[in-house]
């Protein structure tokens, strides 16, 4: 666990950290990105570590990969790529500085170190786990395998380096019923998320799909009756689901997609109202680049995603502390899994 006392004293050693309203006004084409979610008080405190963090990435010749469930003020303030599990991992076989900063969760950043082994990536909070990840281990794969003996295993992203190298294929929410309608067996293994697997299920019918038992906490406690109870009170509120909820959720919604598909969607469509049944962020880093669309109702913070601050960043940029390390043996074994999904959606993409 992170020393926050001596994580804000080290800083304090080194950087002027105190919220600047002269800072911040430098630093107005970047506030000018999340203006309509961050208020000016609050951008006056976080320029000043924005600032620092963009300097310090030019001196350590370091990258920033930001998930979709990144704050606004790291989204839009120090990201070098944002995007959902797929673009991060695409773009991360294209990174050609020495530093990985992973904003996300540790998975995500091992996915980052399996694909560059000879780079250092950073973590800045090593505790940024994923209920999804933790979920399913290798001895999950090897009980799905015996029960379903000659059933490829397509596994989320969001699992460990471990999982990944048990498993023959990676793939994301994006991608997921492509990758699953690409492999030849009639029986599919899909871990970990159950929701994800049902939803797929439904896509693609000419496969039996089966799953193992596991889930997002963000995304799992969303219920129908939240979305009829919304529809009744909101009934012109174009509502858009994530596939990791369940599948009776996602019958209620008007759009179901990966994060970066409910982004085309809301591009694309422009509805007046838009309900995100997600994350909290995704609506925050898009309402900016979409000011004709009111983002209403209710969404779910995943915990994990909020452990990545700027001050952790910066932290991390300075010490260089939190490298992501993975055991060469198994990091061989789930590039095999993440190269063959990265490989197959830019055939399918073609």
């Amino acid at each position: 666990m992170l020393d926050q006392i001596a994580l804000r004293a080290e800083l304090a050693d080194h950087y002027d950290l105190s919220p600047s309203i002269e800072i911040a006004e430098a630093n107005a084409h970047l506030y000018a990105r999340m203006k309509r979610t961050v208020a000016p008080p609050d951008w006056a405190v976080f320029a000043p570590y924005v600032a620092a963090i963009n300097r310090l990435k030019a001196e350590r010749s370091a990258v920033i990969l930001a998930h979709n469930y990144m704050t606004p003020e790291i989204y839009h303030g120090i990201a070098d790529v944002v995007g959902d599990s797929l673009q991060l991992a695409i773009e991360a076989t294209r990174v050609e500085a020495d530093v990985i900063v992973q904003c996300g969760v540790h998975f995500m950043a091992e996915t980052s170190k399996i694909l560059n082994p000879a780079k250092t990536v950073l973590i800045p909070d090593p505790e940024a786990g994923c209920s999804l990840a933790e979920s399913i281990t290798p001895e999950g794969i090897a009980e799905m395998r015996a029960r379903f003996p000659g059933a490829p295993v397509v596994s989320y992203v969001n699992t460990t380096a471990e999982v990944k190298a048990a498993s023959d294929i990676c793939c994301t929410s994006s991608n997921a019923a492509h990758i699953v309608a690409a492999q030849e067996a009639d029986t599919v293994i899909m871990t970990p998320d159950k929701y994800l697997a049902q939803n797929v299920a439904k896509q693609v019918p000419g496969k039996r799909i089966v799953w193992w038992d596991g889930a997002c906490i963000v995304h799992e406690r969303f219920t129908a009756q939240d979305l009829r109870d919304f529809r009744s009170w909101n009934p012109e509120t174009r509502i858009i689901a994530h596939p990791e909820c369940p599948p009776e959720v996602v019958a209620e919604a008007d759009f179901s997609g990966s994060t970066s598909g409910i982004i085309d969607y809301v591009e694309r469509e422009r509805p007046a109202k838009a309900m995100l049944v997600t994350e909290c962020s995704m609506a925050a880093n898009i309402s900016d680049a979409l000011p004709e669309i009111d983002f209403v109702g209710p969404c779910n913070m995943c915990p994990y995603m909020k452990k990545i601050t700027l001050e952790k960043v910066l932290w991390s940029l300075h010490t260089m502390q939190g490298a992501v390390e993975v055991d060469p043996e198994i990091a061989t074994k789930a590039r095999v899994a993440v190269q063959r999904m990265i490989d197959l959606s830019r055939k399918l993409a073609a």
